[in-house]
């Protein structure tokens, strides 16, 4: 494991890609501290801003046709994850303001993860980090390995990338975990940015800048730590 694979968060704790997979993984690492979680029609309008642009220029095109689309199918594909089964979270999200269905209000936090996924078009976890316990490893599942998913059944690992801490998996490129998802109280988050390992850590980084901002508008967040783990130079 190489120092561009690990990050150490203000707490203590280590962010890092297993050996297995830091070829195939660039991830950016963003914490927010002082979040305030409330409706706010702000990044509903945003959402919808852009989600207007996006139709202006893709509707009734397939996903093949959308190039932005094929970052998070390529990092699917390499941990051996059918794409068009199992789709990218960033990819759902595309599909449903394609189709000129707004994205659910759930509350500012997880309306502003949708809108930075929808804006870079790649999968983004994003935790309550006070439930996650211990390091964090990103690394393909063992056989049995699963967490049940927010409002769905288990999320099933084995052979996929995935999030794990000391008490096991609790995140993936589809779906948050139960155990770590952010609530009404949540006051610290982790958000974990996920792409190939050959995208530019240049544009990681300004993905991670830019999140932040919009935790920081849309929750009064403040960027309490960002860096990117692994991509090309």
């Amino acid at each position: 494991m190489t120092a561009d694979h690990v990050a150490v968060l203000p707490d203590g704790r280590q962010v890092m890609l297993s050996d297995e997979a830091a070829a195939r993984l660039c991830c950016g690492v963003v914490v927010m501290d002082s979040v305030v979680v409330a409706d706010n029609p702000a990044v509903w309008e945003a959402t919808g801003n852009l989600g207007q642009k996006l139709i202006t220029q893709w509707a009734g095109s397939l996903p093949s046709q959308i190039p932005g689309l094929a970052e998070a199918r390529t990092l699917y594909k390499s941990f051996g994850m059918d794409p068009s089964r199992h789709r990218p979270s960033s990819e759902a999200l595309l599909r449903r303001t394609l189709k000129g269905q707004d994205l659910y209000h759930i509350n500012n936090l997880v309306d502003t993860c949708n809108l930075a996924s929808l804006q870079f078009l790649l999968p983004i976890g994003m935790y309550e980090l006070p439930l996650v316990q211990g390091d964090v490893t990103l690394r393909t599942g063992r056989e049995g390995e699963e967490y049940p998913g927010i409002r769905k059944g288990p999320v099933h690992l084995q052979g996929r990338l995935g999030l794990f801490d000391d008490q096991g998996p609790f995140g993936s490129p589809t779906s948050d975990s139960a155990r770590t998802c952010t609530s009404d109280q949540t006051k610290s988050l982790l958000a974990v940015i996920m792409a190939t390992g050959s995208y530019q850590r240049e544009a990681m980084a300004d993905n991670n800048l830019q999140i932040s901002k919009m935790f920081a508008t849309f929750s009064g967040g403040k960027e309490a730590f960002r860096t990117v783990l692994g991509g090309a130079a």
